[in-house]
């Protein structure tokens, strides 16, 4: 009977697996419902635990306690949204293409569990957090947005900060060290600040939770424009230039000033190379214009406030540096002058021989440095005596 069965089975397969998957289908939506409505009332009591929070300084220690546990709840509803609802119809192969991103982004973020525990923290909060959010606004649920916007602002806010400073201390880690790591380090640092700004900076602006803003309008400006349109090499290198100038201002503690200098030095680093392998004439003064843009920068917003130098050398070298800078700063030619200069105090080696001569080029054209001909004299009929 047994063997029958099985046989029965196997002949009929294909029969139910069509209904399973046609009962999967109808059961979907139920789901998705409950599911919803479940996430909408763990949302509710965490939103109103953290204004509970935020609105006196008493009893701090119980309503914290409110609050982390109504956050936990939170996101173990949204996390069950994922497992049983995104995946399903993923796998029955009725999820939109938004979902597919969301379920395969979802599976990266938790293969990070294993090997950083710590960023799989984080992201995995910001993923589900900001999934919440933009199931929101699509809703058209214009009130539920707008009483979700502070929690969700401040909540971010925080998760960066802790990405950032993790980041940070991997950077430091120079015991487990290799440049491909420090590579896939910088450009993850430089991608979070980038969805930082562009996402989660508007809503504290909007709301009114971000004191710093109107120091860094100018920079934001700048920073918008790179926003549409496909970027080339140096456009990467002047958006990452100017999400490290905003950072200065945002993210003090997250992303300390050693870092930052890292960064900065990194960014120096790609356009050196972009200048010694362009391929044509236009494209390596448009480098250039980068370089010397960059260096100003690092210097204005990072080594003039820099207090601690390990080496005292360094720090008064560096002084008589910047009084020189004080000097020039309203003469292009001379500032560049300056700058080039220091660039082959720090470079002059046989590695970097097509960038030195650039740079040499350079200095002849601002009038920083003079050439000098070669000449030879022929001398003959000389007789050569040798003394013992």
């Amino acid at each position: 009977m047994e063997e029958r069965s099985l046989r029965l089975a196997k002949t009929d397969g294909a029969f139910f697996t069509k209904i399973t998957n046609t009962l999967t289908k109808l059961l979907i939506p139920t789901k998705l419902g409950i599911n919803s409505m479940l996430i909408s009332v763990k949302r509710n009591n965490v939103i109103k635990a953290f204004n509970e929070l935020n609105a006196t300084e008493e009893n701090r220690e119980t309503l914290e306690k409110k609050y982390e546990n109504a956050m936990v709840l939170y996101l173990e509803a949204l996390d069950k949204y994922i497992m049983e609802s995104i995946y399903k119809k993923v796998k029955n192969r009725s999820a939109s293409s938004y979902e597919q991103e969301a379920l395969s982004s979802y599976y990266n973020i938790v293969h990070l569990k294993e090997t950083q525990y710590l960023e799989y923290k984080y992201k995995k909060q910001q993923f589900l957090i900001e999934l919440d959010y933009e199931n929101l606004k699509s809703s058209n649920k214009e009130k539920a947005v707008n009483k979700f916007k502070r929690f969700y602002s401040d909540k971010m806010n925080n998760l960066y900060k802790g990405l950032l400073k993790n980041y940070s201390i991997q950077l430091a880690d120079k015991v487990n060290q290799n440049l491909e790591n420090k590579d896939r380090i910088y450009n993850d640092i430089f991608e979070n600040l980038d969805k930082y700004i562009s996402s989660i900076l508007p809503i504290r602006i909007e709301l009114g939770t971000e004191p710093n803003y109107k120091e860094i309008v100018e920079e934001c400006e700048k920073f918008n424009s790179f926003l549409a349109g496909k970027l080339d090499k140096r456009d990467i290198i002047e958006k990452r230039m100017l999400l490290l100038g905003i950072s200065r201002k945002l993210f003090t503690h997250s992303l300390p000033l050693a870092v930052a200098e890292q960064c900065y030095e990194k960014l120096l680093q790609d356009t050196r190379s972009l200048i010694a392998n362009s391929p044509n004439r236009k494209k390596q003064e448009m480098s250039y214009e980068m370089l010397i843009t960059l260096i100003e920068d690092y210097n204005l917003k990072l080594l003039s406030t820099k207090i601690y130098w390990e080496k005292p050398k360094d720090r008064e070298n560096y002084k008589q540096f910047w009084d020189k800078y004080q000097e020039v700063k309203q003469n292009a030619n001379k500032k560049q002058i300056l700058f080039l200069k220091q660039e082959l105090k720090e470079k002059n080696n046989s590695k970097l021989e097509k960038l030195i001569k650039f740079y040499k080029n350079k200095l002849f054209e601002l009038g920083g440095i003079r050439k000098l001909k070669n000449t030879y004299t022929t001398i003959s009929n000389v007789r050569l005596i040798k003394k013992k």
